[in-house]
């Protein structure tokens, strides 16, 4: 049976800051709950789609070789 206790701290330089008079053992696997967070919307940026995937022959890429500056 696990058992769960709740302690209240703050956030300083990117860490969790707990009272001084909190005893945690080392490696403990604690959660961390934010209360009243405000979350910032994840941007997602789609690959571009065909809208008509029958057309890909059309954008097939050609390769050529132009030897004329071949010495530059």
């Amino acid at each position: 049976m696990r058992k769960l206790a709740t302690y209240e701290g703050i956030i300083e330089n990117g860490r969790v800051t707990l009272p001084p008079d909190t005893d945690i053992p080392d490696k403990t696997r604690v959660y961390v709950l934010v209360p009243h967070a405000e979350t910032q919307p994840t941007l997602y940026i789609a690959s571009p789609r065909l809208a008509h995937p029958e057309q890909t022959k059309d954008f097939e890429m050609q390769v050529t070789e132009n030897t004329a500056d071949a010495s530059v």
